[in-house]
């Protein structure tokens, strides 16, 4: 069989998989997914968000927010003040979701002193690929090309 040529991409969400596997392990039993702690970590930095920015934050449609989010509503973790047809959202954290996301906080630092342990080459270009994020945009790069 011939080998193929490495390939960073490949490499990056062959990474990526692995490591969003040890924290969805650690969130499971919070009642969490690495999505729902992404949306639940947006609400709480931003008070009040909306369904529509809340899905443009984190990269999906409006309709897969709105059912992640009945879930940790249901869970009791995220209120929305306006809670009626018509009205816009004013999504909060509520006092369990903030105690959640503390505790999914604190398990995720666990898992970065993990990867900085024994990945310190990566975790630094990582920094710096959240330092200049457009960087890493493949489209960016081919616009200015």
């Amino acid at each position: 069989m011939p080998e193929r040529p490495f390939s960073p991409v490949i490499a990056l969400l062959t990474v990526a998989g692995v490591w969003d596997h040890h924290l969805g392990s650690q969130l499971r039993d919070l009642g969490l997914t690495t999505r729902k702690y992404g949306l639940l970590a947006h609400i709480d930095v931003t008070p009040g968000i909306s369904f529509s920015e809340l899905a443009r934050r984190s990269h999906i449609t409006v309709q897969s927010a709105h059912t992640a989010l009945q879930t940790l509503v249901d869970a009791g973790l995220v209120a929305d003040a306006t809670a009626h047809a018509g009205a816009a959202s004013d999504l909060r954290v509520t006092e369990s979701g903030a105690r959640v996301l503390r505790a999914a906080e604190e398990r995720l630092a666990a898992l970065d002193a993990g990867l900085a342990d024994e990945a310190p080459a990566l975790v630094s270009a990582l920094r710096g690929l959240h330092s200049e994020p457009h960087a890493a945009d493949p489209a960016s790069n081919l616009q200015e090309r």
